[in-house]
């Protein structure tokens, strides 16, 4: 491999990102362009479902799967950067879709029926509504659901004051 440098991988390629601002700010700040999310006097940077999809059909089919989480997207008020899966043998998939609020993740079960969703979204996005797109996406009503609120805890109404 003439002149190659794996350590150069990805360099120069046009990625939008900008240097890190370090700059504090108050996080009850309405004009704060973070994203985060302000309710009933909390501060968090999201909510992260935790969705397991039982007795599901399709699930070994990666472009279902890819439909699934543009429909979840579109449903829920995000913006899709990139999807990508990967499908395993004799099954199983895996995969991601980046989103600008956070992302959508998967890794399937086919033989059993089960599959395990992570939707993690800030801002105005609606992560709730992605249950009932998965429900429908793979034809079942059994699909349990935990939810995390991503950062909660770590600022309060004392420590903004």
């Amino acid at each position: 491999m003439d002149g190659a440098n794996l350590f150069q991988l990805g360099i120069g390629l046009e990625t939008g990102a900008q240097a890190e601002d370090t700059t504090t700010r108050n996080v009850f700040d309405a004009d704060r362009e973070d994203h985060f999310i302000r309710r009933d006097g909390r501060v968090f940077a999201g909510t992260h479902l935790i969705i397991e999809v039982v007795d599901g059909h399709g699930l070994d089919d990666e472009a279902r799967i890819q439909q699934a989480f543009r429909d979840c997207v579109d449903e829920c008020g995000a913006t899709l950067l990139h999807i990508h899966t990967h499908k395993f043998s004799p099954q199983g998939v895996s995969g991601v879709a980046v989103l600008a609020e956070s992302h959508i993740s998967v890794h399937t079960w086919p033989e059993i029926g089960y599959g395990a969703f992570d939707v993690f979204m800030c801002g105005d996005a609606e992560p709730w509504k992605a249950v009932g797109v998965l429900s429908k996406a793979f034809g079942t009503s059994d699909v349990r659901v935990k939810e995390l609120l991503r950062g909660d805890g770590l600022v309060t109404d004392e420590a903004a004051a």
